[in-house]
């Protein structure tokens, strides 16, 4: 069953999907995806329990989205996450050094910011523990990730506000380097919410900083897929189940537990 974790979140609230396997498995914190408008309801709790089935540690990060613009408010969040459940590892049967985040949409870009920025201090709080939020990997499925001629406008917008060039910091394809941790990224070609130019962006510069990664594209299937099952469709939004897009979660977890 879920749990919500005791930790002190005044911009959002995580909820634990344990996994019945032996101690020293791997964590996924998961970052539902919207527009940094709202989280999605399909891109948490249903993603959780699919990887807390495969053996993997899931948490739902439901973070705040007001008042805009958002900043890095979201990123401290996420940031407090993952320290939180890297102390707590040893007691939850976790291995602290296999701690992964990820999301979808604006959730995985969130989730890309933390990963490329982790060690940058000027991105957070003074007191930070930088090397206490690193994440070990990264899980981003059709994430936002460009300011640039490819974004989804609205996301970078309530981040940063309408000022072009204030959105450009959150572009993550310009923040990749070295230690950027290791990536998982899928998407496919027919989104026309997020465009795939997003992930292939971000994989150029993945493969520039020579940051390893796996990529998967699917030649149909519209924004905000999900699991891409009968659980998480949505038909009014042509969201339909695919078996062949569904076998990225299986994927992932074999990724994951590399």
């Amino acid at each position: 069953m879920p749990v919500s974790c005791p930790i002190g979140l005044p911009h959002g609230r995580l909820t634990y999907f344990p996994a019945a396997a032996p101690a020293g498995r791997p964590a996924l914190i998961l970052c539902p995806g919207g527009g940094y408008a709202f989280c999605s309801i399909r891109e948490g709790a249903p993603v959780a329990r699919a990887f807390s089935r495969a053996g993997i540690d899931a948490f739902v990060l439901t973070y705040d989205c007001a008042p805009t613009p958002l900043g890095r408010t979201p990123l401290h969040t996420l940031s407090a996450c993952v320290a939180w459940v890297r102390g707590q590892a040893a007691r939850l049967g976790i291995a602290a050094d296999r701690i992964a985040v990820g999301g979808f949409s604006a959730g995985a870009h969130l989730a890309g910011t933390l990963g490329t920025v982790w060690n940058r201090p000027a991105w957070f709080p003074p007191d930070t523990d930088l090397a206490a939020h690193r994440p070990n990997a990264l899980v981003l499925c059709y994430p936002v990730v460009s300011a640039g001629a490819y974004a989804h406008r609205d996301s970078f917008v309530r981040l940063a506000g309408s000022d072009r060039a204030a959105q450009q910091a959150f572009s993550l394809e310009a923040l990749v380097d070295a230690d950027t941790p290791r990536t998982f990224l899928w998407h496919t070609l027919d989104d026309a919410t997020v465009p795939v130019e997003n992930t292939l962006l971000l994989e150029a510069a993945l493969r520039r900083a020579s940051v390893p990664h796996e990529l998967h594209l699917f030649p149909h299937g519209v924004h905000g897929l999900a699991l891409a099952d009968f659980e998480t469709y949505d038909p009014a939004r042509g969201r339909l189940p695919d078996r062949h897009v569904a076998r990225w979660q299986q994927l992932c977890a074999e990724w994951l537990k590399e």
